[in-house]
């Protein structure tokens, strides 16, 4: 598969949309992929013969998407949005574990195909899997998170999710569950 091709044009009533393409060369097509941040998106998939036929669609998609005002949003200009499950054990255990590749897949799917932005990285540690994720719609990515949480049966009783703005990427506030009370750490 080469390079995701993504690009994300804000309208005049403050709509993020998003276009997507890349080629998947085993398959011998090129997948076009847009929609509305945070709804459910649309694609279309054409055939090609050939490595150079594929590179010669995604430069003209890339062409098109600038032409219509599309751009790519850089990771620093993302907000850091972290989904935290508490766990039972401190070092995590096989069932935690599960856990992290159930919850990570999930997520992945969910943001890709919504245009939400993507996971960069989880870990366990100190009684916590943390599931780091990149998203140009930090209110969105926290509500996505809490609809996978719930659909994919993965104890949303033990979420919480906060975010980190590009302008201080590493001070996390807590978006979920809302109100006073519970603080935040990695």
């Amino acid at each position: 598969m080469t390079e995701l091709l993504r690009a994300y044009r804000r309208d005049e009533d403050g709509v993020l949309s998003f276009r997507e393409a890349w080629h998947e060369a085993e398959e011998g097509v090129v997948v076009v992929n847009h929609g509305v941040v945070g709804h459910l998106s649309k694609d279309s998939v054409q055939s090609v013969s050939s490595e150079a036929e594929a590179e010669a669609l995604l430069e003209a998609f890339a062409a098109q998407c600038l032409e219509d005002g599309y751009a790519e949003i850089p990771e620093g200009e993302q907000h850091r949005v972290v989904a935290q499950f508490a766990l039972k054990s401190k070092d995590g255990t096989d069932r935690d574990r599960s856990l992290e590749r159930s919850a990570v897949a999930a997520l992945t799917g969910h943001f890709a195909w919504r245009g939400l932005g993507t996971v960069l990285s989880s870990s366990i540690a100190d009684g916590k899997l943390s599931i780091f994720l990149l998203s140009p719609e930090p209110g969105k990515a926290v509500k996505a998170i809490t609809v996978v949480a719930r659909e994919e049966k993965l104890d949303p009783t033990k979420l919480s999710v906060a975010v980190a703005t590009p302008e201080e990427p590493e001070n996390f506030r807590r978006r979920h569950p809302a109100g006073p009370g519970t603080p935040f750490s990695l």
